[in-house]
C-alpha cells in the first residue's frame, strides 16, 4: 500500500466508518477489514492518528484499528504478519512525539505501545525504555505527562509476563531503572506538596497526576521486579518512605474540600500508597517482615485512635484494615506446632506480631471495632425507616456490600478474634454482661451499642462455643427481647433473630426450637426483619407449618426487591424440602402465584433460578399431583433447557433438575412432556458437566413409556449417542452405555434396532479386549442383553461383523465367547454377572462345534455367577437365588 496515494483513501473510509448511517458504515467496515492484512496499512493508520488536525473520531478509530492489528498481526508467526521493515518504521513513529492533546487517544496510544513492547522489548526495541526515561525529564507538561502515561503502561505490561526468561528480563529492567523511578516519584511528590501548601490548585492537580503515574510505575517495579526485594536498599528505602509520604498526603487532605477534583485524585493516590504495601505483603511476605511493626503502628494509629480523626476516609480505613488482617492471617508468619520445624523468618515475623498485639492493644481494637465501627449509622437507620427492604438486601450482601466499610470491619473482627480468642473472649463477655436485661427504649445510643455487641457475639459464635451457655441466654434474655414490640426496639429484635441464626448450628438444644418457631411466627409479621432459614426437626415444626407457610407466602407477595424474593423463596424451598408431602394442603396459593412471579422476573435470571428450585421441591412434595402444574411447568422446562435461548446459560442446571423430578413424579407420559425431549439432542452436543443429568432424563423417559418414546426419538437419540461416544471420556462412555443397556432391558425388540449403528463398536470393544474394566463390563452388559433377549438380532450382528472383518462367522463367535469368559472378572455387579452367565448359557443348546468347544469355560463362569447371586436361607440352611 503506497502511503501517499493510500492515506486519503483510508482517511475517507475511516470517516465513513464513524457514520451513524449503517448504509455508509457497513461497507466502510468491510473495506477496512480487507485492508487489515495489506502491507503499509498500519503505517497509514499511524500517520492518521498522529495528525492532530484531523477529526477526533477518525483518529480514535484509527488508533483502535492499529491496536487490534497488533494483537492479530504483530507476532512473526501470525498469519499475514507485518514485515520487519514496516514494524521498525512503526516502532520509531510511535515514540517520535509524546504530544497527543486528547486524553482518551493518548491512553490508547500508550496501551498499544505497551502491546508492542510485550512482544518486542527489549530485544527488537532496545531504544524504547531509554527514550521514555529521557522524555520524562523534559519541562513540557504535556509531553512529560504522556511519556509517564506510556512508561506506566509499558511497565505494567512487562510486569505481567510470567515465563522465566521474561521474568529475568523484567528483573534486569527493574534493577536498571529503579533508582531513576524513585527520584522521579520523589521529585513530583515534593512538587505537589509545595504547590498544595501555596494554594496553587491547578499546578498542584497537574503535579499530583504525575505523582500518581510515577507511583504506579514504582508499584509494578517494587512488587514484580525483584526476586528478594529486602536485599535492595533502594526498594526498602522506598517502602519505608511511603509511611512518611502517606502522613503528608493525609495532612494535606485536611485543607482540600470534599468534591474537589484534586481531592478525588489525592484520595486515589493515598489508596495507591496502601495498595503498594498490600501487594508487596502478598507477593513477598518475608521481605515485608521489616515493615510489619511500622505497618501495624501506622494502620492501628489511624483507624483505632484519635490520630485519624478529620483525615481518614472510608476507602482508606478499609485498606488499613485489610493490611492489619493480612498480617494477622498470613500463614508465612505462623509458626508450626513444633517450633523447631519453623523457619527463622517465620519466627522473626511472629515475634514482631506478638510484641505488637499486647493485651491493651487487642482490647482497644476489639472495643473500637464493636462500639464504633459496628454501630448502625444515622444514614443506615434512615434508610431502614424509608426503605426497610432495600436496607435488608444491602446488609445481607447487596451489590455495594463488598465495597463498603461494614463487611471489612466484620471480617477483621472475625480474623483477630480467631487469632487471639483467649485474650479477647473475656473482653467480649464483659461487654455482654454489661448489657443484661431489656434496654431503655428512650436510650437510642444504648440500643445501638447492644445491637453492635450482639453482632460481635454472632460473628464469634464458633470461638465462643465453650464460653457462652447460649441455651440459658436464649431462655433468660433473648426470648424476652424478641417479645418487645415497641418500634424503637426494632434493631434489637432484628439482631437477636440474626444472632440465633448464627448460633443454632453451633449450640442450641432441640427442645428449645418450638419456642423459637413461635417467636419467628410473630416476627414474620414485621416486614422489616431478615428472613432466616433455620435448621429444624420436622415433627417439631409441623404444628407451625400452616401459619409459617402462609406468612412466608404473604411476605413473598409484598416484597419488591429481587434479592428479597429470592431469599424468601429459598426459605419456602427449605420448608418444602423438609416436610415433603405434608406441604400439599398449603401450596395452592404459591402454585397460583408462581406463574405471575415468573412473568415478572423476565429480566432477572437469578430470581428465575430461585423459582426453578422452588418448583423442584414443589414437584417432589406434590408427587403425581404435580401433573396439574404442567400448563405452567412444562413451558418453563422447555425454555430453561433450550440452548438456543439466551437464558439457558443461567437456568440450564436447575431446569434439567426440574425436568428430571417432573418425569420421576409423572404418572404417565403426556404428549407435551414427550415434546420437550426435542431439546435433548442439542444438550448432548454440548458434552458439558450436565451430561449425567441428561442421561438420567433419558432413562426416566425409557422407564416411563419406552415404546412411545423410542418410536418418536430413536433415530435422533442413536445419532446423538454415536457422535457423543467419539468425544467423551471413558467414564462418560460408561454412563452413556448404561443408558443403552437400560433401553435394551426395557424394550428388547425396539432397543437393538434403535442402536443398530452403535452396537458394532461395542462388539469390536469386546473382541479387542477393552482394557478399562468398567467399560468392558458395560460392553458385556449391553451385548448380554442383546444375546439373551433378542437372539435373532445377535445372529444378524454376528454376520455383519464377520462380513466387515472378512473372517468366518464361527471364528468371530469363538473370539467373542473366549474374551467374554476371560473378562467375566471385570464385572463386579452381581446382577450384571448373572446377566452375562444367562446370556452365555443360552448358547449351549446350539449344536455349533465352536460353542461346544467353549462348554467348560461357559459352565465355569456360570457356576461362579450362580454362587455370587445365591444366599443361605437361615431357616432351612439351603441356598437359594
Amino acid at each position: 500500500m503506497d502511503l501517499n496515494s493510500a492515506s486519503s483513501i483510508v482517511l475517507q473510509v475511516l470517516t465513513q466508518a464513524t457514520s451513524q448511517d449503517t448504509a455508509v458504515l457497513k461497507p466502510a467496515e468491510e473495506q477496512l477489514k480487507q485492508w487489515e492484512t495489506q502491507p503499509g496499512f498500519y503505517s497509514v493508520l499511524l500517520n492518521i492518528f498522529t495528525n492532530h488536525a484531523l477529526d477526533v473520531n477518525v483518529r480514535w478509530l484509527a488508533v483502535l484499528y492499529f491496536k487490534n492489528g497488533i494483537d492479530r498481526y504483530w507476532r512473526r508467526v501470525a498469519p499475514h504478519a507485518l514485515s520487519e521493515e514496516e514494524k521498525t518504521t512503526l516502532r520509531a513513529g510511535l515514540i517520535a512525539n509524546f504530544n497527543e492533546p486528547v486524553n482518551q487517544i493518548a491512553t490508547q496510544i500508550s496501551v498499544l505501545i505497551a502491546k508492542v513492547a510485550r512482544v518486542d522489548c527489549p530485544r527488537q526495541w532496545p531504544e524504547l525504555i531509554p527514550t521514555l526515561l529521557e522524555s520524562v525529564k523534559v519541562q513540557d507538561d504535556l509531553r512529560q505527562h504522556r511519556t509517564l502515561l506510556t512508561f506506566y503502561h509499558v511497565t505494567k505490561t512487562l510486569a505481567s509476563k510470567r515465563l522465566a526468561a521474561d521474568r529475568k528480563l523484567f528483573y534486569d529492567l527493574a534493577s536498571g531503572i529503579y533508582s531513576f523511578a524513585c527520584s522521579l516519584w520523589s521529585h513530583h511528590t515534593d512538587t505537589f506538596l509545595q504547590q498544595a501548601c501555596t494554594g496553587n490548585e491547578a499546578a498542584a492537580s497537574n503535579s499530583l497526576e504525575r505523582t500518581l503515574l510515577s507511583l504506579k510505575v514504582l508499584r509494578k517495579l517494587t512488587v514484580h521486579g525483584f526476586v528478594e526485594p529486602h536485599r535492595s536498599v533502594e526498594v526498602m528505602g522506598f517502602l519505608h518512605a511511603l509511611f512518611e509520604r502517606l502522613k503528608q498526603f493525609l495532612e494535606c487532605s485536611r485543607n482540600i474540600r470534599t468534591g474537589n477534583v484534586c481531592r478525588d485524585r489525592l484520595e486515589k493516590t493515598i489508596i495507591l500508597f496502601t495498595k503498594v504495601l498490600l501487594d508487596f505483603l502478598d507477593q513477598h511476605p518475608f521481605s515485608f517482615t521489616p515493615l510489619i511493626q511500622r505497618s501495624l503502628e501506622f494502620a492501628v494509629s489511624y483507624v483505632f485512635t484519635e490520630a485519624g480523626e478529620g483525615v481518614v476516609f472510608e476507602r482508606f480505613i478499609v485498606q488499613c484494615m485489610n493490611l492489619i488482617k493480612m498480617i494477622v492471617k498470613n500463614y508465612a508468619y505462623k509458626p508450626s506446632k513444633y517450633i523447631e520445624d519453623s523457619s527463622p523468618e517465620t519466627l522473626e515475623a511472629h515475634k514482631i506480631k506478638t510484641a505488637f498485639f499486647t493485651y491493651p492493644t487487642l482490647m482497644e481494637i476489639c472495643r473500637r471495632l464493636v462500639t464504633h465501627y459496628f454501630l448502625l449509622t444515622e444514614e443506615e437507620l434512615t434508610m431502614w425507616e424509608e426503605d426497610p427492604e432495600g436496607f435488608t438486601v444491602e446488609e445481607t450482601g447487596g451489590d455495594s456490600w463488598k465495597y463498603s466499610l461494614r463487611p471489612c470491619t466484620e471480617v477483621l473482627f472475625i480474623d483477630i478474634f480467631h487469632e487471639y480468642n483467649q485474650t479477647l473472649t473475656p473482653v467480649l463477655l464483659e461487654m455482654v454482661h454489661s448489657l443484661q436485661g431489656t434496654t431503655n427504649l428512650e436510650d437510642t445510643s444504648a440500643i445501638l451499642i447492644k445491637d453492635a455487641v450482639y453482632n460481635a457475639v454472632g460473628l464469634a459464635a464458633y470461638e465462643l462455643f465453650d464460653s457462652v451457655d447460649f441455651d440459658q441466654w436464649f431462655k433468660n434474655q433473648l426470648l424476652a427481647e424478641l417479645q418487645v414490640s415497641h418500634n424503637r426496639y426494632k434493631p434489637i429484635r432484628r439482631r437477636v433473630i440474626w444472632l440465633i441464626g448464627q448460633w443454632i448450628s453451633v449450640k442450641f438444644k432441640s427442645d428449645l426450637r418450638p419456642m423459637l418457631y413461635e417467636a419467628i411466627r410473630n416476627l414474620l409479621q414485621d416486614q422489616d426483619l431478615v428472613v432466616n432459614d433455620f435448621e429444624f426437626r420436622t415433627d417439631q415444626f409441623l404444628p407451625y407449618l400452616e401459619s409459617m407457610f402462609t406468612l412466608l407466602f404473604q411476605l413473598l407477595q409484598e416484597v419488591t426487591e429481587c434479592d428479597t424474593k429470592m431469599h424468601v423463596l429459598h426459605v419456602l424451598s427449605c420448608v418444602n424440602e423438609r416436610v415433603n408431602v405434608q406441604i400439599r394442603p398449603y401450596v395452592g396459593c404459591l402454585v397460583q402465584y408462581l406463574p405471575l412471579l415468573w412473568k415478572q422476573s423476565e429480566e432477572h435470571n437469578m430470581l428465575r433460578c430461585a423459582i426453578l428450585t422452588t418448583l423442584i421441591h414443589l414437584v417432589q412434595g406434590l408427587g403425581a399431583e404435580s401433573k396439574n402444574l404442567y400448563p405452567f411447568l412444562l413451558p418453563i422446562i422447555q425454555l430453561s433447557t433450550d440452548v438456543s435461548q439466551p437464558p439457558h446459560v443461567y437456568l440450564l442446571e436447575d431446569g434439567l433438575e426440574l425436568w428430571l423430578v417432573t418425569l420421576e413424579n409423572s404418572p404417565c407420559l403426556t404428549p407435551e412432556l414427550l415434546r420437550i425431549f426435542q431439546n435433548m439432542s442439542a444438550l448432548l452436543e454440548l458434552s458439558s458437566e450436565n451430561l449425567k443429568n441428561c442421561f438420567k432424563i433419558i432413562n426416566a423417559y425409557v422407564f416411563l413409556s419406552s415404546t412411545e418414546f423410542l418410536q418418536t426419538y430413536a433415530v435422533d437419540l442413536c445419532r446423538s449417542f454415536c457422535e457423543l461416544l467419539k468425544d467423551i471420556t471413558t467414564e462418560g462412555q460408561v454412563q452413556a452405555l448404561k443408558v443403552v443397556e437400560n433401553v435394551l432391558k426395557v424394550n428388547p425388540i425396539l432397543g437393538p434396532q434403535m442402536f443398530q449403528p452403535l452396537l458394532p463398536s461395542v462388539f469390536r470393544g469386546i473382541i479387542d479386549g477393552e482394557r478399562y474394566p468398567m467399560l468392558m463390563s458395560t460392553y458385556l452388559g449391553v451385548m448380554g442383553r442383546v444375546l439373551l433377549q433378542n437372539t435373532s438380532f445377535f445372529s444378524l450382528l454376528l454376520n455383519q461383523m464377520a462380513c466387515e472383518s472378512g473372517q468366518e462367522l464361527d471364528q468371530i463367535l469363538g473370539n467373542v465367547i473366549e474374551m467374554w469368559v476371560d473378562r467375566m472378572d471385570n464385572i463386579t455387579q452381581p446382577e450384571r454377572r448373572k446377566l452375562s452367565a444367562l446370556a452365555l448359557i443360552s448358547l449351549l443348546p446350539s449344536l455349533n462345534s465352536v460353542i461346544q468347544d467353549k462348554f467348560c469355560g461357559i459352565i465355569h463362569v456360570t457356576l461362579e455367577g450362580l454362587y455370587d447371586v445365591m444366599t443361605e436361607d437361615p431357616e432351612t440352611g439351603t441356598y437359594k437365588e
